[in-house]
């Protein structure tokens, strides 16, 4: 790392972050409407088209978390980092199956969240507040790594963070995050990452375009790379014993690295912020269109991820894994060039950011204050209380970055996707039938959530006493697997049977306000309206 402060990257740093911040405030005047609506502040008044939609989702499912933490896992541990590529191959054509069924109910009857539709699916507030409350829960780990991303960038400019003792000033990146984010999400709702994440991912893939050539150029070819890897994963790493890592995941590994691919195929679009970005395009067939060609941003990502191996090669050398590509990019790149690599990574952390804020609040408003505190609330008030609650739940973000360790920013992501996977049942399974029974989907997700996070508890790491990674031994097999996954099955076996219970014992079932034709709806069908338009459609 360069002593001191490297001007020249921090200026073109601060050029980019300024020039996405105005473009922030600016975004509240793009495609207004006049009412003020959940509907306009929350989901962009349902209006995006094709690419605004391919680069609002890329821009929210491919965030520092790509950037920083999937490239600093492959330096720590080699190829098991790779998880992430197959199963970000796996969830297209599984969304492929359920997300277009899911726009179309949610335009028919105004839904907002995940949440809503459960409510109206299976008429059970308690499990649809049980969804919501996973979803608020699970976002705020995920903001933390976009904010610890912002973080590492600015550490390896010289910028705040270092060793120093005073708190404030060592957190000061983190406060300077949330107040932007705070401000021009507060401002502009989902119109602000929205129109961002067009710079966003024009930067990244710049940059990615520049890595990929450039540096194994300058380390002698990727053979010198994956010779010089292979080498050093062989050493012994002194906190375990073992060796570092491995080029090619060994047997014993096999069965975690498929695990955490599956259950993280299952579960991303199942987070709150994936499905904001889902219902805030115009039509159908703009979610079928996306499901064909996000697939472009899984190659970008297999790219992303060889710079682990590209660190190693490069001699770099961090106690914190997550500033090894934002130092090999300083090392490698000129300095203003290193300026704009490390602007892709802060605004890659502030568009997801955005909109899992904006989700979060809109499971709040929607889930808990309509559903239980005032179920008069008027539009105009929802929108106030969901602009109010992004910022708190920014506040719960930060509270897991300086309170947990930021050396395994990855395990705050995975810890969320644990219980974030519980939810499946009652959205996924409610999008194709209504069989099982609200009480027993109840069940099984307080199964999912209790053994889920108890395990994860459990797992210990030369870092942390608890919550060390996401995972273990699953029962009865004893192969060591995803948490999440294993929380999962749990989930459903107590969700099937308790169904087959309570329908023998003829439990009351609640009352599906949805119809089989709302689920193939597109937005030109008659009699399908968002809320925008109930709001403002004229009285009678």
């Amino acid at each position: 790392m360069k002593d001191g402060v490297n001007g020249v990257a921090l200026a073109v740093f601060i050029f980019f972050f300024l020039a996405v911040t105005v473009m922030g405030f600016l975004a509240s005047r793009w495609r207004r409407a006049e009412n003020d609506s959940l509907d306009e502040w929350g989901l962009g008044g349902r209006s995006f088209g094709t690419w605004v939609t391919w680069f609002l989702l890329g821009g929210d499912l491919y965030t520092a978390y790509t950037f920083v933490a999937v490239p600093a896992a492959i330096y720590a541990a080699g190829a098991a980092g790779f998880f992430a590529v197959p199963y970000t191959i796996l969830v297209y054509p599984l969304i492929f199956t359920f997300l277009p069924r899911l726009w179309s109910v949610s335009h028919k009857h105004g839904y907002v969240t995940t949440s809503d539709f459960v409510r109206g699916r299976f008429g059970s507030k308690g499990l649809s507040l049980a969804v919501a409350v996973t979803g608020i829960l699970a976002t705020m780990p995920y903001i933390a790594l976009q904010l610890v991303g912002i973080q590492a960038v600015l550490d390896v400019m010289g910028v705040g963070g270092g060793e120093t003792t005073h708190w404030f000033v060592k957190d000061l990146p983190l406060l300077i995050a949330f107040g932007v984010l705070a401000a021009y999400t507060y401002s502009s709702g989902l119109r602000a990452p929205a129109l961002i994440a067009f710079v966003k991912d024009t930067l990244i893939y710049i940059v990615i375009a520049v890595a990929i050539i450039y540096i194994p150029i300058k380390l002698g070819g990727f053979d010198e790379i994956f010779a010089r890897a292979s080498e050093a994963y062989a050493q012994t790493n002194p906190a375990t014993d073992k060796p570092r890592g491995a080029l090619v995941p060994g047997e014993a590994g096999q069965w975690t690295y498929a695990t955490l691919a599956l259950g993280s195929a299952l579960a991303l679009f199942m987070y709150p912020h994936s499905i904001t970005a889902t219902l805030s395009s115009r039509s159908r067939e703009v979610i079928r269109r996306n499901t064909t060609i996000l697939p472009l941003y899984s190659l970008m990502l297999g790219l992303l991820a060889l710079l682990g191996f590209m660190a190693i090669a490069a001699g770099i050398q961090v106690k914190n894994g997550q500033l090894a590509i934002p130092q090999l990019f300083e090392t490698m790149f000129p300095d203003w060039f290193a300026g704009v690599a490390f602007a892709a990574i802060g605004i890659g952390a502030l568009v997801p950011a955005a909109i899992m804020s904006i989700a979060a609040a809109n499971l709040f408003t929607r889930n808990i204050y309509k559903d239980f505190i005032k179920p008069d609330a008027t539009p105009a008030q929802e929108t106030k209380v969901s602009k109010l609650v992004s910022l708190l739940v920014k506040v719960g973000a930060l509270a897991f970055v300086l309170t947990m360790d930021k050396t395994v920013a990855i395990n705050f992501q995975l810890l969320g996707g644990i219980w974030i996977l519980q939810t499946f049942p009652a959205l996924v399974g409610g999008l194709f039938t209504r069989w099982f029974h609200r009480w027993a989907l109840l069940a099984g997700w307080a199964v999912g959530m209790v053994y889920g996070t108890a395990a994860a508890y459990g797992v210990a790491s030369p870092t942390q006493k608890h919550f060390g990674g996401s995972s273990a031994a699953i029962p009865g097999i004893g192969e060591i697997g995803y948490i999440g996954l294993t929380a999962f099955v749990l989930n459903v076996l107590v969700t099937v049977v308790l169904t087959f219970v309570l329908k023998a014992v003829k439990a009351p079932e609640g009352i599906d306000e949805t119809s089989p034709s709302d689920y193939t709806a597109d937005a030109g069908d008659p009699g399908v309206k968002t809320e925008m338009e109930k709001v403002t459609a004229p009285t009678h």
